[in-house]
């Protein structure tokens, strides 16, 4: 992880941010990085893989009407797994991912690659975003777990919540 990732746990610990997690794709290789940091526990509370879309409806009340008008890679399911984060957690922040790592999996509209990352912060919009990585799976799981980390501090900093 490059210093991007260090740019964002020191502006979680510097705000006193709590963060949870809600994977799909990525299996918790987004919850590994920042539990891979020292120290983690001061901002770190959950992390959620919610691979099948069972779990989604279980663990994040994710609809049942959402995952089938929409399919589980979508910034509508994306967006209702940061809701869960936020009622299933005692968190300030979350990252909820949902994407096709490959090889298969893809589709003509969603091909393989195609990743839905959102980020929230309590008490303000989410922001979701669909993105295209290229590679293999390992390196779509990769690039996109980078992203989802380098995202949420780039969201908090669009949403000026950084303290001075």
């Amino acid at each position: 992880m490059d210093n991007g990732f260090n740019k964002t746990v020191q502006l979680l610990k510097k705000n006193e941010l709590i963060l949870s997690v809600a994977e799909s794709c990525t299996g918790g290789l987004i919850a590994k990085y920042f539990t891979d940091f020292p120290g983690s526990s001061i901002f770190f509370d959950s992390g959620f893989v919610t691979y099948s879309n069972d779990s989604k409806i279980n663990l994040l009340q994710v609809s049942e009407k959402t995952l089938k008008e929409n399919g589980a890679v979508s910034g509508e399911v994306v967006r209702e797994m940061l809701n869960g984060l936020l009622k299933n957690s005692k968190i300030d922040v979350g990252i909820a991912i949902s994407g096709v790592a490959g090889p298969g999996g893809g589709t003509d509209s969603k091909p393989v690659g195609t990743v839905y990352i959102g980020w929230v912060l309590k008490k303000f919009d989410c922001y979701i975003e669909k993105f295209h990585f290229v590679g293999d799976r390992k390196l779509v799981r990769k690039k996109a777990s980078n992203k989802a980390i380098i995202g949420l501090f780039e969201y908090l900093n669009k949403i000026q919540i950084i303290k001075k």
